[in-house]
């Protein structure tokens, strides 16, 4: 099976330093080949409640790509980084890991729903952009900010790393 080019969407609280989330991503995952943002994350109040206002969204991708079959060991991990940056009980960092292949970009979750396929360990993946045409494509489930012009160039730029980093 072929490797997938690894990325983190991020959405975090302004008290957390980007740069030491980072740093930890990195002792994990190895060297960051691109972080994409900050962007305003103000598409659902999802979160507010418990990471506070003004959060911002980043994405993250990684030199060395990964085997698929790992995005649920990896997901867990990313569940214990977001414990480790809770203050009192409350998280203040969201790490959604993915991966990209050439046809698809795939994220994990720990929510089922219809669209979602289990992977173990707790964990479920859907596809949630498919590339086709030169370009992203929305899903009748794809989340609202996946579906923004803004992210996807940013996820644009990852996949050009990781298309270039297959020839």
């Amino acid at each position: 099976m072929e490797k997938a080019k690894f990325f983190c969407g991020i959405i975090i609280n302004p008290s957390i330093e980007m740069d030491v989330l980072t740093e930890e991503l990195s002792l994990l995952y190895g060297e960051v080949d691109y972080i994409g943002g900050p962007l305003d994350f103000s598409y659902t109040s999802y979160y507010e409640e418990e990471f506070g206002q003004n959060l911002r969204r980043y994405f993250i991708s990684f030199e060395n790509l990964i085997h698929p079959g790992k995005l649920a060991e990896i997901k867990r991990e990313t569940i214990s980084l977001e414990k480790k940056f809770s203050q009192k009980g409350k998280r203040q960092v969201n790490i959604d890991p993915g991966y990209m292949e050439p046809s698809k970009l795939v994220l994990a979750s720990t929510k089922n729903f219809s669209h979602r396929i289990y992977i173990g360990q707790g964990i479920y993946a859907e596809i949630t952009l498919l590339w086709r045409k030169g370009k992203f494509r929305d899903l009748e489930w794809t989340f609202p900010d996946y579906r923004s012009i803004e992210y996807k160039l940013i996820l644009d730029k990852i996949r050009e790393l990781y298309m270039n980093s297959r020839r």
